[in-house]
């Protein structure tokens, strides 16, 4: 499971013309699931989402993790986070899941982020096509990848 975190002071979703999700501050997460990802992968990236020390504290030190600073997040299904380009300028998105495993997948991570920050989180719509907005917070932005670790 790969996903890209970025701080936001506001966030949107767009399906069709309506605003479907939307957040002020907090993180706006892309998710990218592969076939070899499991629960194990969702509890360890909804853990390191919720608690990561992105936020500035009072002496302006990125010191403060979301549940600290009492922030929301929206989550965004997006595929083409495992394009390979190795070969030739067409990306390939084979190592993407497909919709019968990376839906549960989906659905579990929404879950598991709702337990960890205690609250209901926004989402985008699965398979749509979404307008994405984003004002990025300082900027930061940050990927991880469940199977690196690192």
């Amino acid at each position: 499971m790969r996903v890209v975190i970025q701080r936001v002071s506001e966030a949107s979703v767009t399906v069709e013309g309506a605003v479907i999700g939307q957040i002020q501050k907090g993180l706006m997460v892309l998710v990218g699931i592969v076939n070899e990802d499991e629960h194990t992968d969702i509890e360890w990236l909804s853990n390191k989402i919720v608690n990561m020390r992105i936020f500035e504290d009072e002496q302006g030190v990125m010191n403060k993790s979301l549940l600290d600073a009492g922030g929301s997040i929206l989550l965004v299904s997006q595929f083409t986070l495992h394009a390979s380009t190795k070969k030739g300028n067409r990306p390939s998105y084979i190592a993407a899941a497909k919709p019968d495993i990376s839906i549960p997948l989906y659905e579990a991570m929404i879950k598991q982020l709702e337990q960890d920050l205690g609250v209901p989180i926004q989402t985008g719509s699965f398979g749509a096509d979404m307008k994405v907005a984003l004002i990025n917070d300082g900027p930061v932005t940050i990927t991880i990848d469940s199977k690196n670790k690192e």
